[in-house]
């Protein structure tokens, strides 16, 4: 609920307590040197006026200046230790947030869009500290400089106390209250709505070339207009509760200083109050409402803020896909063999099993294709063997020791990772090589290159390896892209090497090519082929065919399409979508 979560939300405030304690002492101060500088001079310049020697005027005279200039100082150093502290806190939750993300990725952010990932990591978190800047720190100054005006104002004159408390009361309390029900359903749809637009430009921006050729843009620069209009829309609706606030508040300011005025009068005329007072009556008023005149848009800030909190604690309170062990065994030199009995596993909220009771053996050298429909999961096989996903049941063992007791990032030094959508920096192919190998000499890297078939294309390159390959690798073929991937993969020199799906999204020529090149690089390597083609299966140790997360048939490849099964019906499909592309041509 909304008390627990901005609850946490101070709590998190803890370390940094006494600086926002200093921060709301110095914000007092600035504000009530504020207050104190209008009292003053309007004695001052009533006293004045029935010009007294000068000497009478000198303390009020000093006080004048000492609260001139009292102001500006406290209001410096206020915003200096209050930021200080914000920022601190914010970079604290940033890496927290990004922590989790490195924990819950990739299994744990398969329904999670990149832009609106994106929108959580930056502008909720950041929005965050407006909870500080804009909501309990001006709401907590405002009470001590209202309470400290009209105790002032009730000494000098009690019935002008009472018109100054009533007004800060509608002011600070009545207005804020009533803007904040107006703009509360906008407030808390305004942070999803800005990852919905997020998202929307994201993938505009990313695939402008895909959908140019499918003629999908226009219709995808119509979604991010939509969803454009929709933030607008909801800004436009914050922004007029904020308007109400604003307007509310003077009305109420000219009333009260009003009031003050009448009943100042009245208490010069019955002798209560003294004449050169009544400056001060009327104009401390004036001056004691700046306190409560940005409240009604920190509450604006408060359900925003809440609304944020929210999205960020969503990330950090998703359940870990991977449960790390509090003592991780110590991994073994080899893996071998590699055994997997009986596995099960499951994606949280999902209502079946995406494997179920499967075996595996991995001995040194051994290489298996795992193949299927789409869903039957194979991907998650590859992000169990990675430990990106804990197994609900069965054993997985590395060199005889369970990986479940190994760190995470022991598992994937020993079994690395090549996947269709392996991530290439925009940097040269000699920087996106050395990610693997930081060391690895110049022959190593033209070596690796030769194995999958890019050493003569990149030697042909005016700048060789120096040579940029673009943003998300841009200036790539497809099969380039993957090709190098895959380079990046073999220097890693990884034990065991799984490829998930090396060759989607390629035309079909290109992707037999491409597999036939990688099985050609991987021989002698221990591999896992996960892929949705057969050609050049035949090089491979042994063909796995998932079905609904089981084994449905395994085997030489030769043996498996010699009989009726679910391999030779995943050829003939293969066959007929490659005799309809034909035709198409």
């Amino acid at each position: 609920d909304r008390r627990h979560v901005l609850a946490r939300l101070r709590d998190a405030a803890r370390p940094r307590r006494s600086r926002l304690v200093l921060a709301l002492l110095l914000g007092a101060l600035a504000l009530g040197s504020a207050v104190g500088l209008m009292a003053t001079s309007g004695w001052l310049i009533s006293r004045a006026s029935q010009m007294p020697p000068v000497l009478y005027l000198m303390v009020a005279v000093t006080a004048t200046r000492a609260f001139g200039i009292g102001r500006a100082i406290f209001r410096y150093l206020e915003r200096l230790v209050s930021h200080d502290a914000v920022l601190r806190m914010l970079a604290d939750t940033r890496v927290a947030v990004y922590r989790r993300l490195e924990r819950l990725a990739p299994a744990g952010l398969r329904t999670t869009r990149r832009g609106d990932l994106l929108s959580r990591l930056v502008a909720d978190v950041d929005a965050l500290q407006d909870y500080w800047l804009r909501w309990l720190l001006p709401a907590s100054v405002a009470a001590l400089v209202g309470v400290g005006s009209v105790a002032f104002t009730t000494w000098l004159l009690p019935a002008a106390g009472a018109v100054l408390a009533v007004g800060l009361l509608l002011a600070g309390i009545g207005v804020p209250l009533l803007s904040g029900a107006v703009s509360r359903r906008a407030e808390r749809r305004l942070a999803p709505a800005r990852g919905v637009l997020a998202t929307k430009a994201a993938e505009l921006l990313t695939g402008t070339a895909e959908l140019t050729v499918a003629g999908a843009l226009g219709r995808r620069r119509k979604e991010a207009d939509e969803a454009d209009s929709v933030l607008t829309r909801i800004a436009s609706r914050a922004a007029t509760a904020t308007a109400l606030g604003d307007g509310l508040t003077a009305l109420i300011t000219g009333l009260t200083v009003a009031a003050a005025a009448l009943v100042g009068i009245q208490g010069v005329r019955t002798g209560q109050l003294h004449g050169v007072s009544l400056a001060v009556v009327v104009l401390t008023p004036l001056a004691a409402f700046e306190a409560v005149l940005g409240l009604p848009l920190a509450v604006q800030h408060r359900q925003r803020v809440h609304k944020s909190a929210e999205r960020v604690y969503e990330v950090l309170d998703a359940p870990e896909p991977v449960r790390e062990p509090e003592r991780p065994a110590q991994a073994p030199q080899a893996p071998f063999p590699l055994v997997v009995r009986g596995l099960t596993a499951r994606y949280e909220g999902q209502d079946r099993d995406a494997l179920a009771g499967v075996d595996l053996t991995l001995e040194r050298g051994r290489r298996v294709a795992v193949v299927g429909p789409s869903g039957s999961g194979k991907t998650t096989l590859a992000q169990v063997l990675l430990r990106f996903l804990d197994a609900d049941s069965g054993t997985y063992t590395l060199g005889g020791v369970d990986a479940s007791a190994l760190d995470g990032d022991a598992v994937r030094r020993l079994v690395g990772l090549c996947a269709q959508d392996a991530h290439l920096f925009d940097s040269s192919l000699r920087e996106n090589l050395l990610l693997a190998k930081k060391d690895a000499t110049e022959d190593e890297l033209w070596a690796v290159l030769g194995r999958v078939r890019l050493q003569e294309w990149a030697q042909a390159l005016p700048d060789g390896l120096d040579t940029l390959v673009g943003e998300h690798a841009a200036r790539l073929s497809g099969g380039q892209r993957q090709r190098l991937a895959l380079a990046r993969a073999l220097l890693a020199d990884f034990p065991v090497l799984v490829l998930d799906e090396p060759a989607e999204h390629l035309d079909l020529e290109t992707a037999d090519a491409l597999t036939a090149d990688l099985l050609d690089a991987t021989r002698g390597r221990t591999t896992v082929l996960i892929t949705h083609r057969l050609a050049g299966l035949e090089a491979v140790d042994e063909v796995l065919v998932l079905d609904g997360g089981r084994i449905a048939q395994r085997g030489p490849y030769a043996d498996l399409a010699a009989v009726d099964g679910p391999l030779r019906t995943l050829r003939e499909r293969e066959g007929a979508a490659e005799a309809l592309a034909a035709a198409g041509t």
